[in-house]
């Protein structure tokens, strides 16, 4: 069964997700980064910018390099390479979260997220997922 782990009353989610994935990078551990285009964008700007003397090597799903690249970003779970990790900084539940042996839940502070966050929450539960909890805010 799928490890769940819930990070809540995140202050800026990307900047969260970025020091996850490079965490994730120098572990040896693959992960595939799961989210809305535009988000997705952001998280691929972001990840070439967040740490100015440090490089984590990410590539798009669709991308030939993306079966031997440490973090692969994608807004479609089809085109992902089987990894252990998923990190969800979108909205709805990932459609295929129990292909992952992890999957890492990261839920910013705002009204909405917090809404979503806990619809995805309530589903997880009520299928009887473990789910870990880890409150970011103060």
């Amino acid at each position: 069964m799928t490890r769940i782990d819930f990070h809540t009353n995140v202050g800026d989610p990307l900047a969260y997700a970025c020091r996850l994935a490079r965490k994730a990078y120098l572990s040896g551990q693959p992960v595939v980064v799961l989210a809305e285009p535009k988000r997705l964008a952001a998280f691929d700007e972001q990840l070439w910018t967040f740490q100015p003397l440090e490089f984590v090597p990410h590539c798009m799903a669709k991308s030939p390099l993306a079966e031997d690249t440490p973090v692969v970003l994608t807004s479609n779970l089809d085109e992902a390479p089987y990894h252990h990790v998923l990190v969800n900084i979108g909205a709805p539940v990932p459609g295929q979260f129990a292909r992952f042996e992890r999957l890492i839940e990261i839920v910013g502070s705002d009204a909405d997220e917090l809404a979503a966050g806990r619809e995805r929450f309530r589903f997880y539960r009520d299928r009887g997922y473990v789910i870990d909890l880890h409150n970011q805010g103060g």
